[in-house]
């Protein structure tokens, strides 16, 4: 009910403003300043004088998305009849963004609804660059305003619009990957972030930036790995390196063995065509590189996810299809990876990639791991 009133009191106002001899031209920075605060602001100020201000604007109204939207489609109607204005609503709204600590709160959280209907109404033409950039002066965000401001925003925003429409408008806006210039320095952290937004109820906000975090430490662990096993690093060392990287980036330990895996195999020479040359190129690489694996494979949980990235593996690289027995029997040999693991895995895998062959493959090895076990 009250959209629909908001949206007729508004038509009102176009219509009066329509029949007016305004110079749009001239006056359009004045316009907006007049939908916003309800009249013409001096140079210094956001506010006009209390006597010259119109009624109806979106200072004025309730902070709700049925109070505000209206003015979001008024505006939007204005734009397709008068398209050079949209210069004029950038300059009007950098001035405010810029100006957030002059408002009361109640207000800022007005402007930050207006703001993410204007992108939900996709609003023509106005580039999300305009309200994100302005955001990033140096005082608004020590003082939080800034967060307070883009979390309304991404409150709103969320209502209508998937996560990845959010992550599309933060890519355009050069924020994608700086949520954290939003938060005061003091409060500039994964952890700090991630509070704060599931605090706010933004979980899939925190998950996707969490997500990313995640992929971020994970390329620069794989960098450092991939570099020194090229530079032929003692394999003291590149443990010793990985375990203090892992530790820093708190990376879970099931993650730990599929990118050593991971490494390995993309550090190796591959031929383009000699299968014979491959399979050799590949176990001299797993039997080059057990103590590292040994060093992270410590316990059947950690064991028994190796087995299943190498079935993966196996399964999806051609040139690894056969391997997969003659893998795990190095691994075996190696003290890497435990009878039991194997015979659980035999028994009990889960991973279905390629598991009837390689069931199938790997039974006269498991059948001599067994009888060996009874003649001990």
């Amino acid at each position: 009910m009250q959209l629909f009133r908001s949206i007729w009191i508004m038509e009102l106002v176009a219509k009066s403003i329509e029949s007016s001899d305004l110079n749009f031209s001239r006056y359009g920075d004045t316009f907006f300043e007049v939908v916003f605060v309800g009249g013409r602001t001096q140079p210094g100020t956001v506010k006009p004088e209390e006597g010259d201000r119109h009624p109806y604007s979106v200072l004025d109204c309730a902070s709700q998305r049925e109070a505000i939207l209206p003015f979001v489609l008024y505006i939007q109607k204005t734009l397709r009849r008068r398209p050079f204005l949209i210069k004029n609503l950038e300059n009007v709204m950098r001035k405010f963004l810029q100006s957030l600590e002059f408002f009361e709160e109640n207000e800022r959280k007005k402007l930050a609804i207006f703001t993410a209907l204007a992108f939900s109404q996709k609003l023509s033409g106005l580039p999300p660059e305009t309200v994100f950039q302005p955001l990033l002066k140096d005082n608004l965000v020590a003082k939080g305003i800034v967060l307070s401001f883009i979390t309304e925003f991404f409150k709103e925003y969320l209502e209508e619009n998937s996560l990845d429409d959010l992550i599309a408008l933060l890519k355009k806006g050069k924020m994608e990957d700086n949520l954290l210039d939003f938060f005061p320095s003091a409060k500039r952290s994964s952890e700090a972030l991630s509070e704060h937004f599931t605090k706010e109820g933004l979980t899939s906000l925190v998950e996707y930036n969490e997500k990313k975090m995640f992929e971020v430490k994970l390329k620069e662990i794989k960098s450092t790995l991939t570099a020194m096993i090229n530079d032929e690093a003692a394999i003291s060392e590149v443990i010793e390196t990985v375990k203090q990287q892992v530790k820093d980036a708190k990376f879970p330990d099931l993650e730990v063995i599929r990118m050593l895996w991971d490494v390995l195999m993309e550090a190796v020479q591959w031929s383009g065509k000699n299968q014979q040359q491959n399979s050799n190129a590949a176990l001299r690489q797993v039997k080059a590189w057990t103590e590292l694996l040994n060093a992270f494979c410590t316990s059947g949980r950690l064991e028994l996810e190796l087995i299943h990235k190498v079935q993966t593996q196996c399964y999806e690289d051609a040139k690894l299809m056969k391997l997969f027995p003659e893998i795990i029997r190095t691994l075996y040999d190696q003290d890497v990876l435990a009878e039991d693991t194997i015979v659980l895995w035999f028994r009990k895998g889960s991973n279905p990639k390629g598991r009837q062959s390689f069931v199938k493959a790997l039974e006269p090895f498991v059948k001599w791991l067994e009888e060996a076990e009874e003649e001990e």
